[in-house]
């Protein structure tokens, strides 16, 4: 087990079982062929990072059925009107050339419509790069590496910004898209991207922010030194409350740009949490373990006393939670669902039926274990019967 970016060995600490990949929703046909790994973590303690081991292939996961669309949470789509506001308040003028990085359908893109700001997005999933650019978001369907940097030379030189949200993080080779950065941006130019954050799913026992796609998992100290390998630096940090607690990362070529003095002072608050040593991530597994049982004490008692038990929100990141915790259709009778992709199949690995939402309001489940949790305040003010005729929330994390 060797760390993606260094080549040393990998401190291994935990294995999460026989894992599917996680946004493989599939038909009952399927059942028999379903793809799975070994989903093991391990960290590297020279640079601070968390990695998964073996994953899903990129192009097994990024094709014409991936099943997931920025724009449909409203929270999202706020979310992405206020980073698009941020950055041409803080880093763009009328001249500025800007590429997203994993653009899914246009939803931080579109927000440059009206600006002269040129704006190019690679997106490798078909279906969702063609919605984008029948929307007149220029989208290339194409990942983000170095075999493709030549098509976006054909549109510009260099380029002001390489922002990305939810996907640096989904890239095994993320040396490959330094080189691809250092290759396409301006001598002052910016990386700016965001991912979960470490000490969030730590704090939180968020573990099913692990999945295949999800190959790292950052902390400040981590992009620190990662960048540090190459020649860019970490300027500036922002925390972000998406996804259960992110960190929008500022990344420039060395001695280029004037540091943030919050840098400095969230390392040292990682450090004082063991954030960069392999026993913090053995705490984590002994949390985890612990989760485990107490969902799973808690369903089974629950359907003890005869409740009725139903999913909300196929998440890529249900895959991991019901896989490691050996949850299926015998606890939870089927899991609703607003992606017209998903409903009508079934659930990566655990094989519970998806369903439109309707059936929730027609069905009146006892408890809905929530999956999205991380967009629980969106949800609970759009299922607020659920709670006022009796209904119970439930969840692997607190909510």
């Amino acid at each position: 087990m060797k760390c993606k970016i260094t080549g040393e060995k990998l401190n291994p600490f935990m294995s999460f079982g026989k894992m599917p990949s996680a946004n493989g929703f599939l038909e009952k046909k399927d059942f028999n062929n379903e793809f799975f790994y070994e989903m093991e973590v391990g960290f590297s303690e020279k640079i601070s990072l968390l990695q998964l081991n073996e994953f899903s292939h990129p192009e097994k996961v990024h094709n014409e059925r991936y099943p997931f669309y920025t724009s449909s949470s409203s929270n999202m789509q706020k979310h992405f009107r206020n980073f698009a506001h941020w950055l041409k308040d803080k880093y763009l003028d009328s001249s500025s050339k800007l590429v997203e990085v994993g653009s899914n359908d246009g939803t931080l893109l579109e927000n440059f419509k009206n600006t002269n700001i040129e704006v190019i997005g690679f997106e490798p999933s078909k279906t969702i790069a063609e919605l984008a650019n029948k929307k007149n978001i220029k989208t290339l369907n194409k990942f983000f590496n170095i075999q493709n940097i030549e098509d976006i030379k054909r549109f510009y030189s260099s380029v002001d910004v390489i922002c990305s949200a939810n996907v640096i993080a989904h890239i095994p080779d993320l040396k490959d898209v330094i080189k691809c950065v250092d290759k396409l941006l301006s001598s002052k130019g910016l990386l700016i991207f965001e991912e979960p954050y470490l000490g969030s799913m730590f704090s939180k026992v968020s573990y099913d922010q692990i999945y295949d796609e999800h190959i790292f998992m950052f902390s400040v100290n981590s992009v620190k030194k990662i960048f540090d390998l190459f020649d860019f630096e970490l300027i500036d940090v922002l925390p972000q409350i998406t996804h259960g607690g992110s960190m929008r990362y500022v990344i420039g070529r060395k001695n280029k740009h004037k540091k943030s003095e919050i840098i400095s002072k969230l390392i040292d608050d990682e450090q004082n949490k063991e954030l960069d040593t392999i026993g913090s991530c053995l705490k984590f597994k002994n949390a985890c373990e612990l989760s485990r049982k107490m969902t799973l004490d808690k369903l089974n008692k629950f359907k003890e006393n005869n409740k009725k038990i139903c999913g909300y929100a196929a998440t890529a990141k249900s895959t991991t939670v019901l896989n490691y915790c050996n949850i299926g259709n015998n606890i939870i009778d089927y899991i609703c669902d607003t992606t017209e992709e998903k409903i009508g199949k079934f659930s990566p690995g655990s094989h519970i039926p998806i369903v439109p939402v309707k059936r929730f309001h027609e069905d009146i489940p006892d408890i809905a274990f929530l999956f999205a949790w991380n967009h629980k305040e969106e949800i609970f003010s759009k299922e607020k019967k659920f709670k006022e005729n009796g209904g119970i929330w439930f969840s692997h994390v607190a909510l």
